[in-house]
């Protein structure tokens, strides 16, 4: 039952309940209820009373008189005597029978009058206080209160209309009467649609179109749009002088806890919009009538409505989505039969461009700023180019939105003039609360006084600001708050992390500068780091397809040449840190099954509600390198896949959804031609001659090419931007190669501090053991855990190493590795023999 009292009602009882304890009494009686009823104040109870001259101190006073105080132990839960309940249940009745469908004090107040045997009547009768005045004045009341609320709610067809559809007003709100009062937004294009619509609604019989369109295409705006022409009289004669009342589903089935209310509740609705002809209903997510309101045995909203929808007693207008569409309504054909769809297409860039600019006036209103016409045309653009799991005009609308509270906040801070003083007052709070901890009063009275000099500067100063906008945005001054273009860019960069705005010229310069900035971590392969750096400057100024990832390329190479660093380089450079990678190795798709782990395992199958490792990890980022490791051992189903993502830039999960690639950069990398690389060079794993390197480059590329298209079908390879074959190390890369790798180990034993130096014969023994043309730079990287690492581990848990040491890495006469420390003392190093070059 509570849940149907009104706040006001609610605080009635909690009122009698703090009585009962006042009062030492262990329950709540009918004069505790009257006591609360006085108590609340402002409800038409209370204001009834007092207009009898009833005052809460008087009502104390004879109800301590009747029965006392008690013992003063009051437990926690206070029950209800039953009369006090009979009060609640009379209040019930007397809300049904005023056909209310809720409890409020005015009820409380008449359920005491009828139970008129408590307490709470003998102190009434004390009092003076006739029951029968009182009731007669608590209906008055409630009338002129509803009378009230019909003319706000009825408008220009004064409290008649409301009288005559209180269900259907209670429920639901008048739209018509919003467009009347100028509170709808203006409704953009769509003509089409509402002409379709308004003819729908000119049938004899099924007159009840149904809006369908994907979420934030304007559905509900075409409704709107609609209630406008009728309160502007711009209709048919059919639709002359009707009501668009949108219907609140969920406020309909709130509160009916017992079966059969909502039922009664739906029929009546039914029966006010048939008795008064004008009216349309508007049905916004329409499927939630199906299974609305239904229990064991009783009929859903759905099923009650269908005669009506169908003989076409009552003219509904529906939205909802593709989806919920086709889930709940396809489903029920006698309930699809009765509605005529109407399709919503999403509106194209153009059409957003307009619905912005007449949307314009209500966001600058709102903001209290203006809108420069480039931000909405940026707003449109940038929502549909990177903003892919949304529609227009919704996430166009919400970028414009969001970008003039951005703004308006930032004009909102502080004046730069203000900030300095703000600083100071702050350090002069914490020095004041200083000096009053230890009691220096004087000293705490003098920066008092500066506190209250530099509050005024400040308030002064903010002041003559905001007078200064204010007087802008009056004169229409253009100098005002306003957002640009680069405001629209910065959201949509916060939204998905895709920087959108223009090249700064330190951007640029550093674009310029990527092919040094990737060869401080690649040594080599020039070919491969000036084709990438090419494709991260077409795309970064807006020349690439944009319908098409970034780039697409293969890298082709045997082992250990810097394939996957130069793809860590190039996710740290572009898109800021080496996380922003999504790696895969393909090794793990060889098998057919294993392909749905991209995309998702299809409906009904284990791990359907997880997503695909590769569209979850792209839809979650959409900015990022998507690097397919040792591709030539995915499976080859794996390739048509791939086909769509390199050509449009798309592709579909299980789910339905269309994940967006086209702000990805999508790397390969394959030793497919790794053998033909190694016989270019010469044989046997012997190194290019440096004379005729470049001509040999040349034959190497061809034969790679060869190999690939031998691999990999032409549809595939047609579509990739670049085949990148990466050359062969030779020994002066690979010394360069070793030197980045110390200075890595340098800079782990600097954290300990132990500082480190290799002579220049430690350095070529570590690149002649470590080089080998067939395995690239790993061997190396073997060849200083053996060398290096290995031998300094052993010497630091000896204790001959410790933290604050110095030590140089040689190698002596007899060829052995050898330690030198700070002190000069020679450490000899662990046994270093290893296998041969490249082996280890």
């Amino acid at each position: 039952m509570f849940e149907r009292f009104t706040e006001k009602a609610i605080k009635v009882v909690m009122l009698a309940q703090e009585e009962a304890r006042r009062l030492g009494h262990n329950f709540v009686g009918t004069e505790q209820i009257m006591l609360g009823l006085i108590g609340e104040g402002t409800g038409i109870a209370a204001k009834v009373l007092k207009s009898m001259g009833i005052s809460l101190k008087e009502a104390r006073i004879e109800v301590e008189k009747i029965i006392g105080r008690g013992s003063g132990f009051v437990a926690v839960e206070i029950p209800f005597t039953p009369r006090a309940k009979r009060v609640l249940e009379l209040a019930l009745e007397e809300a049904r029978q005023l056909g209310h469908n809720y409890i409020g004090t005015e009820h409380l107040l008449l359920g005491l009058l009828r139970e008129g045997e408590g307490v709470a009547a003998r102190v009434l009768e004390n009092l003076d206080a006739d029951p029968a005045k009182i009731r007669s004045q608590v209906i008055r009341m409630v009338g002129e209160t509803q009378e009230a609320v019909g003319a706000g709610a009825g408008g220009g067809q004064g409290a008649q209309s409301g009288s005559k559809t209180p269900t259907l007003e209670e429920f639901g709100s008048d739209l018509t009467k919003k467009a009347e009062e100028g509170k709808l937004d203006p409704c953009i294009g769509r003509a089409n649609e509402i002409v379709r619509v308004t003819q729908i609604l000119g049938r004899r019989t099924k007159n009840n179109p149904c809006l369908i369109g994907e979420p934030g295409v304007g559905k509900s705006a075409i409704a709107e749009g609609l209630a406008q022409k009728i309160a502007a009289n711009d209709v048919p004669d059919t639709l002359d002088s009707k009501r668009m009342m949108t219907l609140d589903m969920g406020l309909l089935v709130a509160g009916t806890k017992y079966r059969g209310e909502f039922e009664e509740r739906l029929k009546k609705l039914m029966d006010e919009v048939k008795s008064d002809e004008n009216i349309i209903l508007f049905i916004d997510e329409v499927h939630t009538l199906i299974g609305a309101g239904a229990a064991e045995g009783a009929i859903d909203a759905a099923n009650i409505l269908k005669p009506a929808l169908a003989r076409g007693e009552l003219q509904c207008i529906g939205a909802t989505t593709i989806d919920e569409y086709r889930k709940h309504i396809e489903k029920d054909p006698a309930l699809e039969r009765r509605f005529q769809p109407v399709q919503v297409p999403e509106p194209s860039v153009d059409e957003t461009i307009q619905i912005l600019r007449g949307l314009r006036e209500r966001y600058e209103l709102h903001h209290k700023l203006k809108y420069d016409d480039d931000a909405l045309i940026a707003a449109a653009k940038f929502s549909s180019q990177y903003i892919s799991d949304r529609f227009l005009p919704d996430k166009a609308i919400d970028l414009i939105d969001e970008a003039g509270s951005r703004v308006r906040l930032e004009n909102a801070a502080l004046p730069e003039e203000a900030k300095e003083l703000d600083k100071e007052l702050k350090a002069l709070m914490k020095e004041k609360d200083t000096a009053i901890r230890s009691q220096d009063f004087e000293a705490a009275g003098g920066l008092r006084d500066r506190e209250v000099e530099l509050r005024a500067q400040i308030k002064q100063i903010t002041e003559r600001k905001q007078e200064e906008n204010k007087a802008k945005a009056e004169s229409g001054d253009a100098s005002g708050p306003t957002v640009v273009e680069q405001d629209i860019a910065d959201i949509v960069a916060a939204w998905t992390g895709i920087p959108v705005d223009k090249v700064s010229s330190d951007e640029g310069t550093r674009l310029m500068d990527m092919e040094e900035t990737l060869h401080k971590r690649l040594v080599g392969q020039e070919e491969a780091v000036v084709a990438c750096a090419r494709a991260i400057r077409r795309a970064r100024t807006g020349l690439k397809n944009p319908n098409r990832p970034v780039a697409s390329f293969i890298f082709s190479g045997p082992t250990g040449v810097g394939k996957s660093e130069l793809a860590k380089s190039l996710s740290a450079f572009y898109f800021g840190s080496e996380e922003a990678m999504v790696r895969l190795d393909m090794s793990e798709f060889m098998e057919r099954h294993t392909v749905s782990k991209l995309i998702g395992s299809p409906p009904g199958y284990v791990g359907y509600s997880e997503g695909g490792q590769l569209t979850e990890a792209v839809r979650r980022r959409p900015y990022t390198l998507v690097l397919f490791d040792e591709i030539e051992k995915a499976h080859p189903d794996v390739f048509n896949m791939m086909l769509q993502i390199l050509e449009d830039g798309r592709l579909t999960d299980s789910k339905g959804r269309v994940i967006d690639f086209k702000n990805t950069l999508i790397i390969m990398t394959s030793n497919v031609g790794a053998s033909a690389i190694e016989k270019g060079g010469g044989g046997l794993g012997f190194q290019l001659d440096d004379n005729a390197e470049d001509q040999s480059y040349n034959r190497i590329k061809s034969l790679v090419m060869e190999d690939l298209k031998n691999y990999f079908r032409p549809e595939f390879l047609n579509r990739l931007d670049e085949i990148i074959v990466f050359r062969q190390l030779n020994k002066q890369e690979v010394r360069e190669i070793a030197y980045i790798m110390l200075e890595n180990v340098f800079k782990r034993l600097k954290e300990k501090e132990i500082v480190l130096e290799c002579t220049e014969r430690f350095k070529d023994r570590l690149v002649d053991e470590g080089f080998s043309p067939a395995y690239g730079a790993r061997p190396l990287r073997r060849a200083i855990m053996r060398l290096l690492e290995d031998n300094l581990s052993e010497k630091m848990l000896t204790g001959e190493i410790s933290e604050g040491s110095s030590c140089i890495m040689d190698v002596n006469a007899e060829g052995e590795i050898t330690v030198l420390t700070g002190d000069g003392r020679e450490l000899k190093a662990g046994s270093a023999i290893g296998g041969p070059a490249g082996i280890a």
